[in-house]
């Protein structure tokens, strides 16, 4: 009787491979030989699974984006139902920073691919996706008007606090106290 093969878990396993070369070497070290010796198997095992580098590149982006929801959702889960909007918009733009080693190691993957994209039409569509979707929850939760506009400039500050913490600028309690000072103003009072 044939072994049964997980194909999800191999192809998870080659893009944990894959981002754990991005995060010690680089996105420009990744290649379909690197990332089979570092996930232990063949490069043929690799290509069996990506054809391509940006096939392996695309399913690295997702399994990145799909461990942000985990913790997200893990963190809002722990308000518990019907948190304020303040502490609901805080606690996911946390849970989404760098603020340990391992969310710091994804962060500089998430950065990678960050560049990557700006030079793929497809990628980048699909980062816009997840942004526009990302602003719109954010601005539903915003008060009064200019809501979108607010929520654009509170992701853009996620996003440099995520670089000014992953280049060691700032420390998890420096970025927080910003964070917070810039909620205090989007919600008064």
């Amino acid at each position: 009787m044939p072994k049964k093969v997980d194909h999800l878990q191999r192809r998870t396993l080659i893009a944990d491979a894959l981002m754990r070369v991005a995060a010690e070497r680089g996105l420009e070290a990744v290649s379909l030989r690197h990332v089979a010796a570092e996930a232990g198997v063949s490069a043929g095992m690799v290509q069996h699974y990506f054809a391509t580098k940006d096939e392996m590149m695309a399913f690295a982006m997702a399994v990145v984006r799909d461990r942000g929801e985990v913790r997200v959702t893990a963190a809002v889960t722990r308000l518990g139902a019907e948190p304020p909007p303040r502490l609901l918009i805080r606690t996911f733009i946390a849970a989404l920073l760098p603020l340990d080693e391992q969310s710091g190691d994804t962060a500089k993957v998430a950065l990678a691919f960050l560049a990557y994209a700006a030079v793929r039409p497809a990628a980048a569509a699909a980062l816009r996706d997840d942004t526009t979707q990302l602003r719109s929850f954010v601005a539903s939760l915003l008060p009064g008007p200019g809501a979108d506009e607010a929520a654009g400039g509170l992701l853009a500050l996620m996003e440099g606090l995520g670089l000014y913490l992953v280049s060691g600028q700032y420390t998890a309690e420096q970025a927080l106290v910003v964070l917070d000072a810039h909620l205090d103003r989007l919600f008064p009072g």
